[in-house]
């Protein structure tokens, strides 16, 4: 008996050309001798079907960061880390993308957020040449690939609005492949690259803006290493307006002469929040998936933060912020950057929220409990001790070890001792993430401070020039993160896809 349903379509040719046809197979070995199917091989290995009729963005998506090899930091499954459209929900719920499907400029907010690197052109910004030799740059390396946004019109297919990315580049016929991720209605085919920029060159009625593409690279290294923003916590709009609007106008209206009014201003009406909006990103796994000790991997990433714990802490930036949450007339103030919580009382509720995560059960109702925490030392690289806090989680009858792993920086930070049972503060812990964002705050932020001198103190203070080249990409990522949240928070992520101000 037949089902009720759909069993795909069949592909409209003219104009495309299946894949898997004589004429499709021809051309695929005609551009793969003209060396211009270099970064097929990355994407068919990865290539993937949208799970939801509405998910072709996050199918492209996750599709190319995992072809790009790009590291997610989280878990997927088990000890797995991979990317998978469910995890692709900072910019957007997910929920709303399966009933309504998402935007350009949302999915270049998702690429830049998951950490790559991000060239984004609507047809409106560019030509049908520039376009050609973007494929062209992309079709003979594996080290880019681009995506087209296109409405289905153009090649007489069903539907409207689609993503999907470009799969290879056939120079003699100038056509392009399409590694469709829709692949229960159409197989992967190629069209004429002049008709696709025809199916791009089309308004989305939703936004009033033209589709259009994007180069999605690998960036030198993995942004975020020791930083986060966080749009999941609903907070997120107040605070992102409160740094990127209410501190610029405050500044301008208050008389400040010195680094501690600036810092005040910046302190005294600081949404209590804040602290779910910058984190530290932890490194969380359970006992079972990581073993007894730290594996080359771990204790590389480790290495890294805390050379970059270091850079953040040599900075005047940070000495004047120190100096002010050190002292006794802010400490009500900046209770979110440290408050009277010890490592042991983090480490608590960061692992069991990483567990939630491990676990797939983020954002759930369960109720998980830390049990016990301990603290053990282990050799890393170079023989220097690495931290390890392991906790105990309880959620219902069960219980599970879980561990931190933790920069010695963030030790030296939070306790004042070497005894971790003996906790005393000597600086506040989030004195560290303080300065980060003051760093990350577009330039124009302190225009408004009307002492010249103090101007000029703060803008040296800040000057991205003076960083570290390791320090520098860490602030410029939270930097495109806080730009790109406040373009979602003004629904202005589809009218402007340029860079922030540096």
């Amino acid at each position: 008996m037949a089902m009720a349903g759909l069993y795909r379509r069949i592909l409209p040719s003219p104009p495309a050309v299946d894949f898997a046809s004589n004429e499709g197979k021809k051309l695929f070995i005609d551009a793969i001798q003209a060396g211009t199917m270099e970064g097929f091989y990355k994407l068919i290995s990865y290539f993937q079907t949208q799970s939801e009729p509405a998910y072709c963005g996050l199918a492209s998506l996750s599709m190319v960061l995992n072809a790009l090899a790009i590291d997610p930091r989280r878990k997927w499954k088990g000890p797995w880390r991979w990317f998978d459209e469910s995890m692709l929900d900072c910019c957007e719920p997910l929920e709303k993308v399966k009933a309504e499907g998402i935007s350009f400029g949302k999915v270049v907010c998702l690429a830049q957020c998951a950490g790559a690197e991000v060239e984004a052109f609507r047809t409106s910004q560019t030509t049908v040449d520039h376009f050609r030799q973007f494929v062209k740059r992309c079709s003979v390396s594996d080290s880019c690939h681009v995506v087209s946004s296109y409405h289905r019109g153009a090649f007489k297919q069903t539907g409207t609005g689609h993503f999907s990315p470009i799969g290879g580049y056939h120079a003699g016929s100038d056509m392009v492949l399409i590694l469709d991720v829709a692949r229960f209605k159409y197989p992967p085919h190629w069209v004429p690259l002049a008709l696709l920029w025809e199916a791009m060159d089309t308004v989305d009625e939703k936004t009033g803006q033209r589709r259009g593409f994007m180069l999605i690279s690998r960036p030198q290294r993995d942004p975020g290493l020791l930083y986060t923003l966080s749009c999941k916590h609903e907070s997120w709009v107040g605070v992102a307006k409160y740094l990127m609007d209410d501190v610029p106008r405050l500044l301008k209206s208050e008389d400040v002469k010195d680094m501690d009014g600036v810092l005040s201003i910046l302190c005294a009406s600081l949404p209590s929040d804040f602290g779910k909006f910058i984190q530290w990103i932890a490194e969380v796994r359970r006992e079972r998936d990581g073993g007894t000790g730290i594996s080359e991997e771990e204790k590389g990433r480790l290495a890294m933060k805390e050379e970059l714990l270091k850079q953040v802490q040599d900075t005047d930036l940070f000495k004047h912020i120190v100096d002010f949450l050190s002292s006794t007339s802010c400490c009500r103030r900046v209770a979110v950057f440290g408050g009277n919580e010890n490592l042991h009382d983090i480490a608590a509720s960061v692992c069991s929220q990483g567990l939630e995560i491990l676990s797939g059960r983020s954002g759930t109702s369960g109720c998980s409990c830390c049990r016990e925490t301990c603290l053990k030392c282990v050799n890393g690289s170079s023989d220097k001790p690495l931290t390890v806090l392991s906790a105990t989680i309880v959620n219902g009858k069960n219980e599970e070890k879980v561990d931190m792993l933790v920069p010695q920086s963030l030790m030296k930070l939070c306790c004042g001792a070497p005894d971790p049972n003996n906790c005393i503060r000597t600086q506040p812990a989030g004195s560290n993430i303080l300065t980060a964002l003051l760093l990350a705050l577009p330039p124009e932020t302190w225009s408004g401070i009307k002492d010249v001198k103090l101007l000029e103190e703060m803008h040296s203070l800040v000057l991205m020039d003076n960083l570290p080249a390791m320090l520098q990409e860490e602030v410029l990522h939270l930097r495109r993160q806080l730009y790109l949240l406040k373009k979602c928070q003004e629904n202005k992520v589809d009218e402007d896809l340029s860079a922030p101000p540096l």
